[in-house]
């Protein structure tokens, strides 16, 4: 994983894979706004997976109140030095907020370990729903993995999860472990009406 710099402008890759970059964040805020906004309510507890270069934790610390906690699972310790080195300036107070928490590590292993904790789980681990980054992250959206989040959240909870590309198979794996889905396209960027990122809302009903 490499962090690039040309001009002004930053991108974390993956090989020739673009993860994330400093220009296009509009559908990542989207993953934290629009789940908040589907939850109904502002307080709770929140799961990220993946720091990035912080856009849905910057969305999630203004979506949800005070009374919030917010947890940031990042498997890649250097992701987390680069947000207080050079992506200073784009992460400007966040990891400083009280309400949040970093811990680093896999995120499957902090959604097996718990039972009802959550009110929302947000997960952009990969650039869709599919073990990109390593073989391992499969786990987070088989049937098993998925069957572990809707155990980790609270009844009326949602597990939201980003991607890059359209998965017409995954909706369905999401119902199949008993959630009620709803998917979303997103603009790509700011004006996009030809590229769209999509958005799983899962939301655990009992």
């Amino acid at each position: 994983m490499r962090l690039l710099r040309s001009d002004g402008d930053y991108s974390i890759q993956f090989g020739s894979e673009e993860l994330m970059g400093s220009c296009d964040h509009v559908s990542e805020e989207a993953l934290a706004t629009l789940t908040c906004q589907r939850l109904g309510h502002r307080d709770g507890n929140v799961l990220i997976g993946g720091l990035g270069m912080g856009f849905t934790l910057g969305a999630a610390l203004a979506a949800w109140s005070a009374r919030s906690s917010i947890i940031v699972a990042e498997l890649v310790p250097k992701v987390v030095t680069w947000a207080g080195g050079p992506l200073a300036h784009i992460f400007r107070d966040h990891l400083a907020d009280p309400r949040l928490t970093i811990e680093i590590g896999d995120v499957h292993n902090v959604i097996g370990a718990s039972k009802d904790r959550f009110d929302a789980i947000l997960l952009d681990v990969d650039n869709g729903p599919d073990g990109m980054i390593r073989p391992e992250n499969e786990r987070i959206y088989c049937n098993w993995g998925l069957r572990s989040a809707l155990g980790a959240l609270k009844p009326g909870g949602m597990l939201a999860i980003w991607s890059a590309y359209p998965a017409e198979e995954f909706g369905p794996k999401l119902e199949d472990v008993g959630f009620e889905v709803e998917e979303v396209r997103v603009p790509a960027f700011t004006g996009s009406e030809r590229e769209f990122h999509h958005i799983w809302f899962a939301q655990r009903v009992r």
